[in-house]
């Protein structure tokens, strides 16, 4: 009678700890489709990565504030709100208004496009990766800023993942893809484990981007240089020797 009340014992904390591990995991990840599911999704810790399932539009600027992935899906997140005292619907008025701002945290964006706003993204103080495609084409003063606000002590953190890729079709000279702002003087861009030290009011193009990418990829160092020149000596001396033999037997 003890050992299958035992066993119904065993039975049923196994029931219980399969049935608390399936729903921790069914948490773990959530779709969402507008503003308001977004938000409650960030608000929530047992989700552990938020992916898009339509393309949505916010009112406000979406913060960032505990480790997260964004898993765009493909699909944008745009702000369709007002901008400064004046409520203007241009966003070449500036009124502090990023579509995305990861805030003193760690956070994944992938495969997503970020539009609408003054600028995309803000890493005000986090570490940011991307995979995939991430387009911040269509914001009023820029793509993506690496900044400290008020009470942010840690560097903002960008770093470009395998296969990642950055589109912005409207950059030009004056809305620069990534920028520094004048009051932050240790920004960093990581590609391919290389880190990258950023200047304050440092700005960098889409070519200037893919141009850093390009340069880890087909490194050019002083080691290949002096082996050419080792090389070329020792052709040089051999040469010399031959020629000299040749004239030492006429």
């Amino acid at each position: 009678m003890k050992k299958n009340i035992t066993k119904v014992l065993l039975l049923l904390i196994l029931t219980i700890t399969l049935s608390t591990t399936l729903n921790v995991n069914a948490a773990s990840s959530k779709t969402i489709n507008n503003q308001a599911e977004l938000k409650e999704a960030l608000n929530d810790n047992n989700i552990s990565t938020i992916i898009l399932g339509s393309n949505i539009e916010t009112t406000e600027k979406i913060n960032i504030t505990r480790p997260v992935t964004i898993d765009g899906n493909n699909h944008t997140i745009k702000y369709v709100g007002t901008f400064g005292s004046s409520n203007s619907s241009d966003n070449t008025v500036w009124g502090g208004i990023y579509v995305l701002q990861v805030y003193k945290t760690n956070a994944t964006i992938k495969n997503i496009k970020l539009t609408g706003g003054n600028a995309g993204l803000l890493i005000n103080g986090g570490h940011v990766t991307f995979e995939g495609t991430i387009d911040v084409s269509g914001n009023g003063f820029g793509g993506i800023e690496l900044g400290k606000g008020n009470n942010v002590n840690t560097s903002p953190h960008l770093t470009l993942g395998p296969n990642s890729q950055i589109i912005n079709t409207t950059e030009t000279a004056d809305t620069p893809t990534l920028w520094v702002p004048s009051d932050t003087n240790d920004a960093i861009l990581e590609i391919g484990n290389t880190r990258f030290d950023l200047e304050a009011g440092e700005e960098l193009s889409i070519k200037e981007i893919n141009e850093l990418e390009e340069s880890l990829e087909n490194p050019e160092t002083s080691d290949s240089l002096i082996l050419n020149i080792m090389s070329l000596s020792l052709f040089v001396i051999l040469a010399s020797y031959a020629f000299n033999k040749i004239l030492n037997k006429d």
